[in-house]
């Protein structure tokens, strides 16, 4: 189930629906239009606690399963440890795919 995650999350990228980085994703979760975000799960500790706060505050979905080197795979891109997706189909499909894995 965890790999068609990762699919999404290249979907996503190619169609427009990704941002990343620290910045850009703390934004979106401000804006709202942050649907779900990844934090890998090797992040740094200031990173993750920053990340981890402004999801809980806005209610946010996070999900932490993956390393760096797994989203920054599925994504095409270096060295990505913050993602988070604006599109609510996108979010919606993944969200299935992480309960079912359970």
């Amino acid at each position: 189930m965890m790999d068609k995650i990762l699919n999404l999350l290249g979907i996503a990228k190619r169609a427009g629906r990704l941002t990343t980085g620290e910045e850009k994703t703390i934004e979106s979760v401000r804006g709202r239009s942050a649907k779900i975000v990844f934090l890998a799960s090797d992040a740094g500790a200031s990173t993750s606690k920053k990340i981890r706060d402004k999801c809980s505050y806005y209610d946010i979905p996070l999900i932490d399963e993956y390393t760096n080197a797994e989203l920054s795979q599925a994504t095409g891109a270096s060295n990505r440890v913050v993602l988070s997706i604006t599109d609510p189909g996108f979010s919606k499909k993944m969200l299935e795919l992480q309960e079912k894995g359970k």
